[in-house]
């Protein structure tokens, strides 16, 4: 069997940061400390740092006042920095920068009293985060039928912004249907979609049509993993969402000559060495890692913990 490894994959630099977060401010501080929500979309990561002292919540209620709590890489709305105010809680925000980007045009286009039509998935903690930096002015769209049925007060006062995860084409479809009924909308000054999500895309788009078989290894929490592996099944070709090689199942590899094997931004490279590690037990494979868009991406840690 041969197997095609996707280059990039993995850990994209907002996720690196947010892991970094933690295991800095568990190192800086000692545990407890506390994360609202999950630190990144990936059960292995959440379960690794929950055992390094890590504590993950959901509410307020569950922090001690004065304790060390980190904001995801998904980022939180306003109200959360109030309730942490309060709580006097000390924040360590690891929202990655590029959804950070996005509050900061929501907040632009809401000044201008313009409606922001957000793409993205109703639910997703981005999209919870992004709706609460402008409230009153964002509808939540997901598809070009949504944006058929959209109500809005002024349609010559229309902005769109997209959630950072999304497919590129999905993405652009629902870009497109907004020009064709809102011929004067404004969009962000730059792409929001990320720079992960895009080169991992754009590695899987490319390599694709040489397999016969697809396995993305990431959560069915995680969008961009979720994408990864629609993209592929699209094409026609048989693909797979798998958390880790546990999930794998003897009837997919009947027949398959080559697999080519990937993972969403926020799993680890380890997933993906256990799951060539089960291919190499049932017999010989080739592996071979094929590049297809160059990424060198870091941001800095946050001032909390620098």
């Amino acid at each position: 069997m041969r197997i095609l490894l996707a280059r990039p994959r993995g850990f994209c630099a907002g996720v690196e940061r947010a892991i970094k977060c933690v295991e800095q401010a568990l190192e800086r501080f000692g545990p407890p400390v506390y994360v609202l929500n999950d630190i990144v979309h990936n059960a292995y990561v959440v379960d690794d740092l929950r055992r390094k002292g890590a504590i993950f919540v959901k509410n307020f209620q569950d922090v001690p006042p004065g304790a060390h709590l980190l904001f995801s890489a998904h980022g939180v709305s306003p109200d959360r920095w109030e309730q942490a105010k309060e709580l006097q809680l000390h924040v360590i925000d690891a929202t990655c920068p590029l959804v950070e980007k996005v509050h900061n045009e929501a907040r632009r286009f809401a000044s201008k009293d313009l409606t922001i039509v957000l793409i993205g998935e109703m639910g997703h903690d981005e999209v919870i985060g992004t709706t609460g930096w402008a409230p009153d002015h964002i509808k939540v769209v997901f598809s070009e039928a949504e944006v058929e049925a959209l109500d809005v007060p002024d349609g010559s006062k229309v902005s769109y912004l997209t959630q950072t995860t999304l497919s590129v084409d999905d993405s652009e479809k629902v870009i497109e249907a907004l020009k064709r009924r809102f011929p004067n909308i404004q969009g962000p000054p730059s792409d929001d979609i990320c720079y992960a999500t895009q080169n991992r895309q754009a590695a899987v788009n490319a390599l694709a049509p040489e397999v016969d078989l697809v396995l993305v290894v990431g959560d069915s929490e995680s969008a961009n993993s979720t994408r990864l592996a629609e993209i592929c099944e699209n094409k026609g070709i048989p693909s797979y969402l798998i958390s880790c090689a546990a999930m794998i199942r003897e009837e997919w590899l009947e027949g398959v000559e080559t697999v080519l094997l990937t993972s969403g931004a926020s799993a680890p490279e380890i997933l993906v060495q256990g799951v060539i590690e089960y291919l190499r037990c049932r017999g010989p494979v080739e592996v071979e890692e094929s590049s297809i868009v160059p990424e060198n991406v870091h941001f800095r840690l946050p001032a909390a913990i620098a």
